[in-house]
């Protein structure tokens, strides 16, 4: 399926800033993106796409089930692309860096918890927040934050 017709199948016209959003998520070089994140791309490809266009988009694409919106301890928006499987995240505290992973027993326990307390999930976001503990850590800065 390409793009336009990506675009087409959740109701959106195949504009151009649309497309050129698109396509800086599918690349792939940063899968989660701010807003600003998203325009700095676009500026460097030299893209006439202002920053409010980039952030209309954003939200179509959210709307559309094209992209999944998370809001981590930076409070910006932090974007990325739906493939429709589950996962969590761990953020960095010192650099912000987000990892992505899947634990089945994580997800086991959740439902047992709930199923305990009277509920069933109908969905959930999980963001665990943690130092670098890594020597050699490329992305983090030189008086890291570390909390207690």
């Amino acid at each position: 399926m390409t793009n336009i017709d990506e675009l087409k199948s959740t109701g959106l016209k195949a504009t151009i800033p649309r497309l050129k959003i698109l396509e800086v998520f599918q690349r792939g070089t940063q899968r989660h993106m701010t807003a600003e994140d998203v325009f700095r791309v676009l500026l460097q490809e030299n893209s006439d796409v202002g920053l409010a266009t980039v952030y209309r988009v954003l939200t179509q694409f959210e709307q559309a089930g094209i992209l999944t919106r998370s809001n981590f301890e930076s409070g910006k928006a932090v974007y990325e692309l739906d493939q429709g499987e589950h996962h969590d995240h761990l953020v960095c505290l010192d650099c912000g860096k987000v990892e992505e992973f899947f634990d089945a027993e994580i997800e086991k326990r959740q439902h047992e918890l709930a199923t305990a307390r009277g509920f069933k999930i109908y969905d959930h976001a999980l963001s665990l927040y943690a130092n670098c503990t890594k020597v050699q850590c490329p992305n983090k800065p030189v008086n890291p934050r570390h909390l207690s």
